[in-house]
């Protein structure tokens, strides 16, 4: 049986999240229902990179599925393309190698968490900034965010650590903060992420940036080990899942990303 990979695109607003769920439109509900359809009715099921939760996008989200015989990728993608809403797109659909998974096959990702710090959130950009009217210090969350950067046991920006398979202890490349105007952007790589990992340490740093804790809370968050309510869950409509890294290729999930003084 072919193997193929799709990378997708999607506004996570009117969905319940990646996963199917029973009576309730998700992203990979879509996919798998088109798919059957242009298939003659044969079941697919789609994997992904990682799930996302309701309300949260992706610029780049990358699935992996087997059909019984080889298929046009290119007819395939514009046939997706034309039946899918316009809140979901296929950007490429390629075959790939038997031993090729999406998730297993990962050696990290990229998310941008994206902030409105402003008195009047335009109304474009709604479903995409967590609106943050109180101001922010900016250069107080930087101070915290190095204090993430590595190796940790990130059970307290877990929503659920007891329920993470592989443990807690992750490896943070780079946390970037950076602001433009308005526009606070939060870039977080990694080789993985925890349950609403990357929510909760937007929640952190934006109690940070509003003065309610201290940069060194990090690090006393860590040495306690155990998630508390200092840690909130920040709205998933800021949250974009970026990218996914696999190897071999020219840019590692190890490169910084860009300065975090910049302007983007």
């Amino acid at each position: 049986m072919p193997r193929y990979r799709i990378d997708v695109a999607y506004d996570g607003s009117a969905y319940s999240g990646w996963q199917v769920q029973p009576a309730r439109r998700t992203v990979q509900g879509e996919l798998e229902r088109l798919l059957e359809s242009m298939t003659g009715g044969r079941s697919v099921r789609v994997e992904c990179s990682g799930r996302t939760d309701a309300g949260v996008h992706a610029r780049r989200q990358v699935a992996h599925f087997d059909l019984e015989k080889p298929v046009d990728p290119s007819y395939f993608k514009r046939g997706l393309n034309a039946q899918l809403d316009p809140d979901v797109r296929v950007l490429a659909f390629r075959r790939t190698t038997r031993d090729f998974h999406a998730r297993f096959s990962a050696c990290g990702k990229e998310y941008r968490y994206f902030l409105y710090n402003g008195a009047v959130l335009p109304p474009w950009k709604r479903l995409y900034r967590l609106h943050e009217r109180r101001s922010l210090d900016v250069e107080a969350m930087r101070g915290a965010a190095d204090r993430l950067v590595g190796e940790h046991d990130f059970a307290p920006f877990s929503a659920n650590p007891n329920r993470e398979i592989d443990g807690t202890v992750r490896t943070i490349y780079a946390l970037r903060v950076r602001r433009h105007g308005s526009e606070i952007v939060l870039a977080v790589r990694g080789n993985g992420f925890l349950y609403k990992m990357v929510r909760s340490l937007a929640g952190f740093l934006v109690r940070v940036g509003r003065g309610e804790l201290p940069p060194e809370a990090a690090e006393e968050i860590f040495e306690l080990g155990r998630r508390t309510a200092v840690v909130p869950t920040a709205s998933p409509k800021g949250l974009f899942l970026w990218n996914v890294f696999y190897r071999p290729l020219s840019e590692t999930p190890e490169k910084a990303l860009p300065p975090r003084r910049g302007s983007g």
